[in-house]
């Protein structure tokens, strides 16, 4: 009886083991969002500018300050304004501080000047690479009585690889806010 089930068990054992166990590659979430459309943003403030349907818009503490909320990202664009009242070096000191104080987990900081002379908007874009708690940072300004700051944050330990995909679509929503982005008169 014993003979029976031992040969029972081993045979099972050889027929089971057919193929060569292959390890099996990681699944990679796919992350897809909507096809931005953009709507105009109007307020009480010196500013206008469009910003994606897939966002809402917050006041945050003081006026004309506002949060761009991303919740299915859990991601927010902290956008700030500060009227110039002959400190336009403090704001642009402030500003490029802001920036350079995420070198401590940034790789890296790319740059970009713009300016719009037509609408008086000129400004730096900074795209921070690696572990930085904001990946996106922004000012605009008229160089003579306005200007707006603004950063990205995620609620979530920076993860430069996971947050690629959403970081990506918030920096295009991010060029599209600059491209529209006008002072009223």
């Amino acid at each position: 009886m014993i003979k029976k089930v031992i040969f029972i068990f081993v045979s099972l054992l050889l027929i089971s083991c057919g193929k060569d166990a292959s390890p099996k590659p990681y699944g990679e979430l796919r992350l897809e969002y909507p096809a931005p459309k953009y709507q105009k943003f109007e307020n009480n403030c010196a500013y206008t500018f469009e910003y994606s349907d897939f966002a809402s818009i917050a006041p945050a503490k003081k006026p004309c300050w506002f949060y761009v909320n991303y919740p299915k990202m859990k991601a927010k664009l902290f956008v700030t304004y500060y009227p110039i009242q002959n400190d336009f070096a403090d704001h642009i000191k402030e500003a490029e501080k802001m920036v350079y104080e995420h070198t401590i987990k940034a790789s890296s900081i790319d740059t970009k000047s713009f300016e719009y002379p037509e609408k008086k908007v000129y400004g730096n874009f900074y795209e921070l690479k690696g572990q930085s708690a904001s990946n996106l940072q922004f000012y605009i300004t008229d160089s003579t009585k306005h200007f707006v700051t603004a950063y990205l944050y995620f609620n979530t330990r920076p993860k430069p690889d996971s947050l690629a995909p959403a970081v990506n679509y918030i920096k295009n929503d991010m060029k599209h806010l600059l491209d529209t982005f006008e002072w009223k008169k």
